[in-house]
């Protein structure tokens, strides 16, 4: 152990080496000159990089009391082609401290300010870079003797324009401060840093397991990893580059909003609704501009699945594939669309803009599929879209009990939007279905129905004033809800002007119902509503407006002659079924219940032959006199 005096002696020693090491570099700062020092720097950076420096500003160099020289108006380019590789406000160069003291000039590392990188890519795919990166491959060749090198580079406040020709991009990073580990000793490089891209903050890291390797185009191992606030995104693989393009490794994406990366990432516009938060792993091979993805497992607004993705370089960008749900809810993708606002449709304007630019085909399975409060079983659906043309072909669902098959399909057009739909609906349950869809609960049983309809217009209220097509119902043995016709029936046969009781909460079975419609710019006309019964039988007929949503409805009720107390004629009672959809008003002919009733049958005929006499033209020509009905009328 040293004793006080011996430390002493050690630190006198110390500092007269530090001393003399400060003094004999500024004794180097008068001997050697700043044109050797200039001359040996652009051989240091010509010999690591390949790329000859021009040092076209004025120069400053220190050696005392530390060893740096900074030069001003800085190019780097290729001896082979003099195009400017890039060009820096200025190179700082700081030197090692020993080689120093000893009168040798050695680089430690090198720092460009305000550096500008230009990287274009013409319409035949080469590069102005092409030959930079040859003779950054020359330069990191093996040699025997290879001179002591620099082994970091360092970007301050830089800019790197991007151009592509092919599909005219041009993209600008700003405020780029990247640390470059140059591969002077190992073969690997890595570049750890920062930048700013379309007004967010970008981290960023990048690997290269054999730097000359994946220069001159061979294999060589790739990992990066960006985070930024909108999308954080990360690979771990290979890449090389001759003789085309070739990435394949693992990826992996992440972002509280793929409607904001997307946007952010390439401007690209969303559907309204939906497209939050996403996750994406999967295996990836990138060939050229065509990237495939497969054993992909995905995540968005809360759908998880698996299956595999294509996204094909065609000049315009096309995603295929097939994914596999669990439970798929497709509420996030539709809330933003509204077929009714309170009791009248959507007029505001249908916009298809943020559908242009996008190309999908898409094939959907899932073991439950979601839209709201409705809910169906195992689904395949195939989505398209071109040109802001969507179709979706429902291939099969298992939906209320049993299956629907069809298309639906939104397309742009001059009137602003054209949509379709053609769907089958095969032995399902009619209350659930017909409740679920239209908010119609008066009708169960088994059966199917059929729509058909198109139209085209600016808004959905435009779209039902152009809405044609037909519908078509059948069902057996089920049960009418809400009213008891047959038992309604009976009362008036006895007594055809009594009150009707509280039938609302009643049901008719029925053995058969049947149903034909027929739409024509927004009318529509009912040919034929049929319900069978063992003592009932209904028809009904008429016309319904769409876009006023309102019935206008004529139909008879009979009670069937099998079923009466005394085997008479069939009871008919001809009815109305008016107003709007929501609260339709119901009544039956009153001269049918006037002239049933014998003690009401000589009033009818006195206000008849009353009018007669007055009014005989009207009355002869004119329709029969009818009588106000009562605001409880039986079948309302």
């Amino acid at each position: 152990m040293l004793s006080a005096s011996g430390i002493k002696r050690v630190g006198l020693a110390f500092a007269a080496v530090v001393a003399a090491g400060f003094l004999a570099r500024a004794g180097l700062s008068l001997l050697i000159s700043p044109e050797s020092i200039r001359d040996e720097v652009k051989g240091q950076i010509r010999a690591t990089t390949g790329l000859d420096p021009v040092l076209s500003g004025r120069s400053t160099i220190s050696l005392f009391p530390t060893g740096t020289a900074t030069f001003n108006d800085v190019s780097l380019a290729a001896l082979s082609s003099g195009t400017p590789a890039l060009a820096a406000e200025q190179l700082v160069v700081r030197f090692r401290f020993f080689p120093l003291l000893a009168g040798r000039i050695e680089i430690a590392d090198v720092r460009l300010v305000r550096p500008t990188i230009a990287i274009a890519f013409a319409a035949d795919g080469g590069s102005n870079w092409a030959t930079h990166i040859d003779t950054l491959a020359a330069a990191l060749r093996p040699e025997p003797v290879r001179p002591a090198s620099f082994t970091e580079i360092r970007i301050s406040d830089g800019t790197v324009l991007l151009q592509d020709e092919t599909y005219n991009i041009v993209e600008t990073l700003t405020n780029v401060e990247f640390s470059l580990a140059w591969p002077s000793i190992s073969k690997s490089f890595a570049a750890t840093g920062r930048f700013v891209w379309h007004d967010q903050p970008v981290e960023g890291t990048l690997s290269l397991s054999d730097f000359a390797a994946a220069l001159a185009g061979d294999s060589s191992g790739l990992k990066f990893r960006v985070a930024a606030a909108p999308l954080n995104l990360g690979f771990d693989g290979n890449i090389s580059y001759r003789p085309t393009l070739k990435l394949q490794g693992m990826l992996a994406a992440e972002s509280e909003s793929l409607r904001d990366a997307l946007n952010w990432a390439a401007a690209l516009p969303s559907p309204a609704g939906g497209f939050g938060r996403f996750a994406l792993k999967a295996h990836t091979n990138l060939v050229s501009d065509n990237l495939s993805l497969s054993a992909l497992n995905i995540d968005l607004d809360g759908n998880s699945g698996e299956g595999a993705l294509s996204l094909l370089g065609n000049g315009r960008g096309t995603l295929q594939g097939t994914l596999d749900f669990n439970t798929l809810d497709l509420t996030p993708y539709l809330s933003a669309f509204r077929l009714v606002a309170g009791n009248d449709w959507d007029r505001r304007p249908i916009s298809l803009d943020n559908l242009s630019g996008i190309s999908i085909d898409l094939r959907l399975s899932a073991g439950v599929v979601k839209i709201g409060h409705i809910k169906v079983g195992r689904s395949a659906v195939t989505a398209n879209l071109q040109d802001r043309n969507l179709s979706v072909i429902v291939g099969e669902s298992q939906a209320f009990g049993g299956t629907v098959r069809g298309s639906l399909g939104l397309a742009n057009s001059v009137d602003g939007a054209a949509a379709k739909a053609h769907l089958q609906f095969s032995d399902v349950d009619l209350d659930e279905s017909l409740g679920e869809l239209f908010g119609f609960h008066y009708v169960e049983g088994k059966g199917g129905f059929a729509l058909a309809f198109d139209a085209s217009g600016a808004s959905v209220y435009a779209l039902m004033q152009n809405l044609s097509g037909t519908a078509s119902l059948s069902g057996d043995n089920g049960v009418i809800a809400g009213i008891d016709i047959e038992q309604l029936l009976r009362r008036l046969e006895r007594n055809p002007l009594a009150g009707r009781g509280d039938l609302r909460n009643g049901k008719m079975p029925y053995d058969s119902l049947s149903m034909s419609l027929r739409v024509t710019q927004g009318a529509a006309r009912l040919e034929e509503l049929r319900v069978e019964a063992p003592a009932v039988r209904l028809r009904i007929a008429g016309s319904a407006s769409i876009p006023s949503r309102d019935f206008d409805l004529r139909g008879t009720a009979s009670l069937l002659a099998s079923a009466t107390r005394d085997g008479a004629k069939d009871f008919e009672l001809p009815f109305l079924v008016q107003g709007p959809w929501s609260e339709p008003l119901i009544w039956p002919d009153a001269q049918a219940l006037i002239r049933r009733s014998g003690a009401a049958a000589p009033l009818l005929d006195a206000v008849r032959n009353r009018l007669m006499r007055e009014h005989p033209t009207e009355v002869q020509t004119g329709p029969a006199p009818q009588l106000a009905a009562p605001a409880n009328s039986p079948l309302q």
